[in-house]
């Protein structure tokens, strides 16, 4: 099973979660960071370092966030998503998308 990064990660993109991860398995959109479940160990060790909790089990997802399962396996493939394994400093205006509770139709694409 793998983790999923949900909707509170878009515009956030802390990178937090990233230094942590043994397998390298996010990647790096415009605005939104995904989990490839190919590369996923299910390790949690992602989990406790987002600072926007962003990150569940596949099998924990919120409802109102399921599609995010699908999301993440389609935008880890994209060409264009890059692996990210260091942590990068966050968007400058992270810390006031971060309590923004609707922000699906923000998600940048690009690549996809």
């Amino acid at each position: 099973m793998a983790y999923v990064i949900t909707e509170s990660c878009i515009k956030c993109k802390y990178t937090d979660c990233v230094d942590v991860c043994p397998v390298d398995c996010f990647r790096e959109g415009p605005n939104f960071l995904v989990i490839d479940p190919d590369e996923c160990i299910d390790c949690t060790l992602c989990v406790a370092e987002c600072p926007v909790d962003a990150i569940f089990p596949e099998d924990e997802v919120p409802d109102e966030q399921k599609e995010f399962i699908h999301l993440n396996a389609i935008l880890s493939k994209a060409a264009k998503w890059i692996p990210i394994t260091q942590k990068k400093a966050a968007p400058e205006d992270a810390d006031q998308w971060a309590q923004v509770k609707s922000k699906k139709h923000l998600l940048d694409r690009d690549g996809a």
